[in-house]
């Protein structure tokens, strides 16, 4: 994590800084990162190397992602299910391609109570191996599928360096598998999943990703392809949001999983899986976030709105009333709001806790706001304000919450937009990656030896291809100069 920023982020002015407490992001990027997510209460780290614990204030904005895209998923026809934490050596080992994908990160349990274990028992770093093992059971016919299973769990993958949400040993995420009758349909579920993500990320979270395909170096160990979401952090690199990957019938073979079809021939299924994982909270962080700290979407926000009563005169008798009323309003039309009644804090520093909270909307009610008949309505996103009648709070909050889901998202996408540069030319491609980053889009011949002459220089490597090859008119490599029609979205990643 670096201290570039892009070209067009701007650095909040000190008069207009509630929050002092924090490292300003416009200045170091990687400090201000760490500082927040702990400041704020989102994770801390753990005793363990490589670990974090995520505190309640970072797990409702989990609960909230997991709440949005379960609806989504269950809306397609997919059902949770949960399968063991746990996974024998022999399982993992009938693919091999996948066991050494992840042999370098598995955890291995060789012990139980006092007891040598007579197979050692990987710790999740993923779920195929399992689940194709019970797939081999369930599915006998063709009126078996398609099956379309999903589970909320937790992973383990033995990670060197901790930074929180974005690499952790553990960590929790959604893994679907599925198991379909011809490759037409798992191609068609693994498309259709990562336009789910696609949908969901810039919806829910109002960031902006770019989609595509993964080279065949960098796609999930086992699969016949990998599918990607990759969203630009405000300080230029790539993070991979989530990924769908076809398998095809790697797995179902290796596990001997089939089906008698409507001819009676037995056929061995065709798979999917995919996931998107914790991750997602750290892209909120990185993409959002400024120099006063934390800037959530309305839509994933663990308080959407907090009421700050103003401590003057007899406010105990007077405004607390009225507070309590408009939370009470606002809980009933759904919101996740908050009343800070502490007593033992002024409403200024109220008002800066809550901003480096990132709390997308700050309602203020004092006495003068009362005789008005009105409550200050303070916005994160843009720090303007407004007054709203208190009699209509309840309508006319959500209303504003919109508008500030609707602004993150297009502040991102301008973003996104700014630093997204063309070139074939690879003089100027090196040139923009150490000045402006972002994402490069470049022609590539489609060899290895490009790609990791690329990277080998510039630090930045092939992120996705898109899918629109309509994006792609013919061009010259960026290496080697040979022509070609393929489009490659270069960037430094996390």
């Amino acid at each position: 994590m670096g201290r570039t920023i892009g070209p067009r982020e701007t650095k909040v002015a000190d008069e207009d800084r509630l929050v002092k407490q924090v490292s300003l992001k416009s200045e170091d990027f990687s400090k201000w990162y760490v500082e927040i997510i702990r400041k704020a209460e989102l994770a801390d780290y753990a005793p363990m190397k490589g670990m974090m614990v995520i505190r309640p204030y970072g797990y409702a904005v989990w609960e909230n992602i997991q709440s949005l895209f379960d609806r989504r998923l269950k809306a397609t026809g997919h059902q949770n299910a949960y399968f063991p934490l746990f996974i024998p050596e022999s399982l993992l080992q009938k693919e091999m391609a996948h066991v050494e994908g992840f042999a370098p990160q598995v955890a291995w349990v060789t012990q139980g109570g006092q007891d040598e274990l007579e197979e050692r028992l990987a710790v999740r770093p993923t779920s195929e191996a399992i689940i194709g093992s019970m797939y081999a059971k369930w599915i006998k016919s063709y009126r078996d599928l398609p099956v379309l299973i999903n589970q909320w769990a937790n992973i383990v993958r033995w990670e060197k360096v901790t930074r929180p949400f974005l690499r952790t040993t553990e960590f929790l995420w959604q893994e679907g598998h599925t198991a379909h009758a011809t490759l037409e349909e798992a191609q068609r579920e693994t498309l259709d999943i990562l336009a789910l993500y696609q949908e969901f990320v810039e919806t829910e979270l109002a960031v902006p990703v770019v989609a595509g395909l993964k080279t065949e170096w960098d796609k999930f160990a086992g699969a016949l392809q990998t599918y990607a979401i990759e969203a630009l952090m405000t300080d230029g690199k790539a993070l991979q949001m989530g990924t769908s990957h076809n398998l095809g019938q790697n797995f179902s073979k290796v596990f001997n999983i089939r089906f008698e079809d409507k001819d009676q021939n037995l056929q061995f299924v065709w798979q999917t899986s995919w996931g998107i994982s914790t991750r997602l909270i750290g892209a909120v962080v990185m993409v959002h976030g400024d120099d006063s700290g934390l800037r959530f979407p309305p839509a994933v926000a663990p308080v959407q709105a907090v009421i700050i009563p103003i401590s003057l005169g007899n406010w105990k008798e007077t405004v607390m009333p009225v507070a309590r009323r408009a939370e009470e309003e606002l809980s009933r039309a759904g919101l996740r709001v908050r009343l800070d009644a502490r007593e033992e804090f002024t409403p200024g520093w109220k008002f800066s806790e809550w901003e480096m909270r990132g709390v997308p909307l700050r309602l203020e009610i004092g006495p003068k706001d009362i005789k008005e008949h009105k409550a200050v309505a303070v916005r994160r996103d843009v720090r303007r304000k407004e007054a709203l009648p208190l009699a209509s709070l309840a309508e006319a909050v959500p209303a504003l919450l919109g508008q500030i889901q609707a602004g993150l998202r297009e502040q991102a996408r301008d973003f996104l937009r700014q630093n997204t540069h063309t070139t074939d030319d690879y003089e100027e491609f090196k040139r923009l990656i150490e000045t402006r980053r972002g994402f490069i889009r470049s022609h590539w011949c489609g060899d290895r030896e490009c790609e990791t002459r690329v990277k080998d220089e510039t630090m930045a490597n092939i992120r996705v291809m898109p899918l629109d090859k309509g994006e792609a008119a013919a061009g010259t490599c960026l290496v080697c100069r040979k022509k070609s029609d393929t489009l490659a979205y270069f960037a430094r990643a996390y």
